[in-house]
C-alpha cells in the first residue's frame, strides 16, 4: 500500500497509521479498500491481539472522506460508480461494528466525517484535549453517514438530532459526554499509551491512570435545552422552539441549521427518525439507499464548490428553503437504489 495509509504490527498490536497530514488524513477510496482488506486479515491472525488506529498527528485524527474526488469524477462527467466509495467505506464500517477483537482508535485532534467511521464503532475511543468532533455534512448538502444513522440518535438528550442537523463540534468535553469518546487523556501520555498497547493484555488498566475529567463543554451547559428543543416532532417546530429561546445559543444553532441544506436537513432528520429503531445492519442500508440518491441530485455538488473548490461559501441551494422541498422527493431519498441494497 502507499504511504498514504500504513500498517504495522508492533508485538501483539495491529497498527493502522493514517498518513495524509496535508490532507487532515482524509480517507480516500484506496485507503478504505486497503484497511478493510487488512482488518479481514488481522481479524484472523492469532498473532494480533487488538488494533490501534491513529492519524498523522498535525492538526487531525481524520477530518473525514475525501469528497472532492467525487466532485471532480462528476464534473469530468463520470457519472457511473459514484458510489462505490461510500459503497466500500460503509463495508469497512460493518467490519469495524463487528470485529472480533480490541479496537482502539487514538485521537488526538480533528475527527469529524469518514473519520468518526472508522473510530465511534470500535471499542476504544480514546481522545485528548485537541479532539473535536463534528458530522458536518448538512452543510455541503449531504448527509450525516458512516453509521451515524445508528450511533446519532442514540446518543443522550437528543444530542445526536442536534449534532445531525447543525453540524454541532464537541470538544473533549462534550464528546465524552455524549459518549462519543470513551476515554479522555491528556496528549502528553498519549505516546505512552500508543508503546503499551502493544503488549499490554488490560487496556482499561493500561488507560486508568492516564484518565483525565475534561471540562464541561457548551453542548452539556445546553444539555436540558437540547433536549426540549430538538424531541420535536418535525424540522420546522425544532426551527420555532429555537426561534422562541432566549439564549445565544439558540439563535446560533437555528442560524446553522437555516444555512445548510434544505433537503439535507431534512433527509437527516427522517433519518434520525428511522434509526433509533434500526438495527446496525439495516441502519448501513439506509445509508447506502441516501447516497445513492444524493449522488443524483444537485445539493451536494454545489455545497463541495462553495466550501471546498470556490471556497466562497456561499452555496445556493435548490429548492432553498425547507417549506419548498417537495414530500415526493424527500422520500425518494429511502428508496431501494437501482443497483440494489448495501450487500450486508
Amino acid at each position: 500500500m502507499s504511504e498514504e495509509i500504513l500498517f504495522e504490527r508492533r508485538g501483539q498490536a495491529g497498527f493502522i497509521i493514517l498518513n495524509r497530514p496535508k490532507a487532515l488524513n482524509a480517507l480516500n477510496h484506496a485507503m478504505v479498500t486497503a484497511m478493510d482488506a487488512q482488518l479481514a486479515r488481522w481479524a484472523d491472525d492469532p498473532q494480533v491481539a487488538r488494533v490501534v488506529v491513529t492519524g498523522a498527528r498535525e492538526k487531525a485524527f481524520c477530518a473525514g472522506g475525501d469528497i472532492r474526488s467525487i466532485y471532480d469524477a462528476h464534473k469530468a462527467g463520470r457519472s457511473e460508480g459514484l458510489s462505490a466509495f461510500f459503497r466500500d467505506e460503509y463495508l469497512l464500517n460493518a467490519r469495524i461494528k463487528s470485529f472480533p477483537k480490541p479496537y482502539v482508535s487514538l485521537i488526538d485532534g480533528i475527527v469529524m466525517g469518514g473519520g468518526v467511521g472508522i473510530s465511534v464503532h470500535g471499542t476504544y475511543r480514546v481522545g485528548t484535549g485537541k479532539t473535536l468532533f463534528a458530522m458536518p455534512e448538512t452543510g455541503i448538502g449531504f448527509f450525516p453517514d458512516v453509521g451515524a444513522t445508528w450511533f446519532l440518535p442514540r446518543l443522550p438528550a437528543r444530542t445526536g438530532v442536534y449534532c445531525a442537523l447543525s453540524a454541532g463540534r464537541l470538544k473533549q468535553g462534550d464528546a465524552l459526554a455524549a459518549g462519543i469518546l470513551t476515554h479522555a487523556i491528556d496528549e502528553s501520555t498519549l505516546a505512552d499509551i500508543e508503546k503499551g498497547l502493544e503488549d499490554s493484555d488490560d487496556i482499561d488498566a493500561l488507560l486508568a491512570p492516564r484518565l483525565v475529567t475534561p471540562e464541561k463543554g457548551r453542548m452539556e451547559e445546553h444539555l436540558y435545552e437540547i433536549e426540549a428543543i430538538f424531541s420535536a416532532g418535525s424540522v420546522q417546530e425544532i426551527l420555532e422552539r429555537l426561534d422562541e429561546g432566549e439564549t445565544e445559543f439558540a439563535a446560533e444553532t437555528a442560524r446553522s441549521i437555516r444555512s445548510k441544506s434544505p433537503t439535507s436537513v431534512l433527509v437527516a432528520f427522517e433519518q434520525m427518525k428511522r434509526g433509533v429503531d434500526l438495527s446496525f445492519t439495516d441502519c448501513m442500508k439506509l445509508e447506502y439507499r441516501i447516497v445513492s440518491r444524493i449522488l443524483r441530485g444537485h445539493d451536494f455538488y454545489e455545497g463541495v464548490r462553495a466550501v471546498l473548490v470556490d471556497k466562497d461559501q456561499a452555496p445556493v441551494w435548490s429548492p432553498s428553503d425547507i417549506s419548498q422541498v417537495d414530500s415526493d422527493d424527500l422520500a425518494s431519498y429511502f428508496e431501494v437504489p437501482s443497483d440494489g441494497d448495501l450487500p450486508l
